[in-house]
């Protein structure tokens, strides 16, 4: 211990504290992730038993470690443009960013391997060489944007694709689960779309044209996917709550922006969105036959922007 601070030493001369670590992965926009495992698996029919929940834990590491990888590429950019960040502030050294993103991702592969065997750490594998390859190349290229939705589309079908008693074939779950990974992915796409304006603000037809897909994207999560019956009521009254959540949260936010579309309220509008796909993952799992399950990431929605207000998503 340090000044009675938790910390964590890299190397023999670098010791981050718990908080700046902290700092550095975003810890509570994780709370975005599992939500996106759990629409897939309820894609497919799939519980949130301990072999899917083990894959939630893979997702949530491979996700910390792309943010940490980020602050490591980014950090002369962070030193011009956000120089209060964990690593352009020094108080977390470049080098040690990069070995938490590392570790991180060898403990999501390990995860996914351990969870699921050879197939789902067939679905980890992409999603982290998507990661790297987006934070160290891509990040800047016109594949940049495309690459961060595949991500998060990867993301859901890991969770179709969790095996187990009862589980479909592999072609079968990726045939059910591309339609919550596509929404996902869409979803993302906005945040990209918005997140390069952060910093001078965006042209007003940005947040336009973003609100325009998320109104779309919120309306296509609210369908069932099938013949309406008595029996899919409660499933279809959730999905649709879940999606004027979302559309309350991110859609006010872009909303706002598209009045001023500032650099202020754009960063608001991209924090709110990474927030926002959880009633979106919610409206998802409900569509897919979960209506419990999607209750319950519901009442996360909250407890994540309360977490955010203490640090920040973006």
């Amino acid at each position: 211990m340090k000044d009675r601070k938790a910390v964590f030493r890299f190397g023999s001369r670098s010791v981050v504290g718990l908080a700046d670590l902290a700092l550095l992965v975003r810890a509570p926009a994780a709370l975005s992730v599992p939500g996106d495992v759990i629409a897939g698996a309820a894609s497919v029919g799939r519980p949130t038993d301990i072999r899917t929940l083990g894959i939630v834990g893979s997702s949530v590491c491979l996700y910390w470690a792309g943010m940490a990888l980020n602050d490591y590429a980014d950090a002369t950019v962070d030193a011009v443009e956000r120089p209060e960040r964990p690593v352009p502030s020094g108080r977390v050294p470049r080098r040690a960013a990069l070995g938490v993103a590392g570790g991180l991702t060898a403990v999501g592969l390990g995860l996914a391997a351990a969870a699921g065997g050879r197939r789902s750490l067939m679905g980890a594998l992409p999603l982290a060489g998507l990661v790297w390859a987006y934070d160290l190349k891509l990040k800047s290229t016109p594949a940049g944007a495309a690459a961060m939705a595949g991500a998060r589309a990867l993301d859901v079908l890991a969770g179709a694709l969790v095996p187990g008693p009862g589980a479909v074939s592999t072609a079968e779950a990726l045939r059910r689960g591309v339609v919550p990974a596509a929404l996902v992915g869409i979803h993302t796409g906005t945040l990209m779309a918005l997140s390069r304006h952060e910093i001078s603000g965006a042209p007003a037809s940005v947040p336009v044209s973003t609100l325009a897909v998320s109104a779309a994207t919120a309306l296509a999560a609210a369908l069932p996917p099938g013949p309406r019956s008595a029996k899919a009521k409660p499933r279809v009254g959730l999905a649709a709550a879940g999606a004027l959540a979302y559309l309350g949260t991110y859609g006010t936010a872009q909303a706002r922006a598209v009045q001023e579309p500032s650099g202020h309220n754009i960063r608001r509008a991209v924090g709110a969105g990474i927030l926002g796909l959880m009633p979106l993952q919610a409206a998802l799992t409900a569509r897919g036959g979960s209506p419990a399950v999607a209750a319950a990431l519901g009442v996360v929605h909250p407890l994540a922007r309360r977490l955010a207000r203490r640090i920040s998503p973006t």
